[in-house]
């Protein structure tokens, strides 16, 4: 149980004993003073409600004053008991004498119940205020104890930070002197090395140096046999793309000779039969249309050849030429000029 605890519980335990306590005087105060009142003088009437008060009062300073005594660890002795139980017994007497005298078993018994509850409500309390007292005294104890035995703890671990920092400055002291040593022979062990490997490195470039000047020699010389060859190959190349594009020209030349021969030799061949003595179809008439417009023929020699009129022949012309067909019709030519 902590102190948190402990305050709560002592807390609870007042409030408690302090509602029984206000509660049991109440109802005294009811109780006892319609019978006081029966047994004063009617003119002291008004006095009836002060025996009450002044046993309940009793009551309060024995409970409070216990209370006090028993958070502090101390006893006041017999007297207090005997305030106690006098008090407890003054209100039980009080609270069950109108029954009693009535020999009302059951009303004493009901009327006994407040005083018998606050006797032992403060014979309670203050076992219970007492037993928290023991139990707050030896948390304080053992809190002593704890903080105790904290600074003991502390006072060794400073102790031993103190051990050890001496312990680790000689430690410091003797690392800085074999460091110092240590770094020393590196040192040296550094220069030897240095030296040593400055001779290996003018080797290493003087050796590279004369590869690298003999890869310079060597690449020139792949370069220039390179280049002698590519050109030869490009010389080579051009030559055989010069000779490719003349023979494709003399090719095209002479197919262009053979289409322009053999579409010649259809066109007389159209235009060799002389006038129409009938009308041809239509597909006949218009090949021989387009021969004659392709060499130039006027319309009215078109329409001789086909027998065809010369404006159906002049409506072929003008279909030959939005469609760009090769050939210029000469249609301003006589026709007697053609024949």
């Amino acid at each position: 149980m902590n102190a948190v605890q402990i305050r709560s519980a002592e807390r609870a335990l007042s409030v408690g004993t302090w509602l029984i306590v206000a509660g049991a005087m109440l109802y005294s105060i009811l109780t006892v003073t319609p019978l006081a009142a029966e047994h004063t003088p009617d003119r002291w009437d008004w006095t009836a409600p002060i025996l009450p008060l002044v046993v309940d009062a009793a009551v309060v300073i024995v409970v409070r004053l216990d209370a006090v005594l028993a958070s502090l660890g101390g006893h006041g002795g017999k007297w207090p008991i005997v305030l106690r139980w006098m008090t407890g017994c003054m209100t039980l007497a009080l609270n069950v004498a109108d029954s009693a005298l009535r020999k009302d078993l059951v009303g004493a018994a009901v009327h006994a119940v407040a005083p018998l509850l606050l006797i032992v409500t403060a014979e309670t309390g203050l076992a219970y205020r007492r037993a928290i007292a023991t139990a707050t005294a030896a948390l304080e104890e053992q809190q002593r104890t704890e903080r105790a035995a904290r600074e003991q703890a502390a006072a060794e671990r400073r102790e031993a930070a103190v051990r050890l920092a001496r312990e680790e400055r000689e430690h410091t002291a003797l690392l800085a002197r074999e460091q110092r040593d240590h770094e020393a022979r590196l040192a040296r062990e550094q220069a030897e090395r240095e030296e040593r490997a400055r001779r290996e490195e003018a080797e290493r470039t003087e050796v590279r140096e004369r590869f690298e000047r003999e890869q310079r020699e060597r690449a020139e010389r792949e370069r220039e046999q390179q280049r002698r060859e590519r050109e030869r190959r490009e010389r080579e190349e051009a030559e055989q793309r010069e000779q490719a594009r003349q023979q494709h020209a003399e090719r095209e030349r002479r197919e262009q000779v053979e289409r322009a021969a053999r579409a010649e030799r259809e066109r007389a061949a159209l235009l060799s039969g002389g006038p129409a003595t009938a009308k041809l179809s239509e597909d006949r008439a218009r090949p021989i249309v387009r021969a004659a417009f392709e060499t130039g023929l006027p319309t009215r020699a078109a329409a001789e050849l086909c027998g065809w009129s010369v404006g159906w022949v002049s409506s072929r012309y003008q279909e030959l030429r939005d469609a760009g067909h090769p050939g210029t019709a000469r249609e301003a030519v006589p026709a007697e000029a053609v024949a």
